[in-house]
């Protein structure tokens, strides 16, 4: 699928120099960072009960997400491909609002 954004590749070198959204840069190296949120958020979810539909869902989708990075082997953009979420920083965004977003279920849990 091509996206616009993809016309703002730097030519010579073949690295991204914007992402074509208003107040979202580009991320020098997404991936470690999207990995280590996935899995910080992975180990809040431990803490909801099991029976929580939330902690079910959630846990499901950041594993299938975690292998999905760990199967691409650092390509970038077939992580945007494969999850089809948007432009990595995008994926990146949502990664942390959901990181801030088990976090609060666990505080209205208690």
């Amino acid at each position: 699928m091509f996206r616009c954004s993809r016309v703002l590749l730097n030519a010579v070198r073949g690295t991204k120099v914007s992402t074509g959204i208003t107040g979202l840069a580009v991320h020098p190296d997404p991936l470690p960072v999207l990995t280590q949120t996935y899995k910080s958020t992975l180990s809040v979810l431990s803490q909801i009960p099991a029976e929580s539909v939330y902690r079910q869902a959630t846990e499901a989708i950041l594993k299938q997400r975690v292998a999905i990075i760990e199967k691409a082997n650092g390509d970038v953009e077939a992580v945007e491909r494969e999850m089809d979420a948007g432009q990595i920083e995008q994926v990146l965004q949502v990664a942390k609002d959901e990181q801030t977003l088990a976090g609060k279920m666990m505080e209205w849990k208690t």
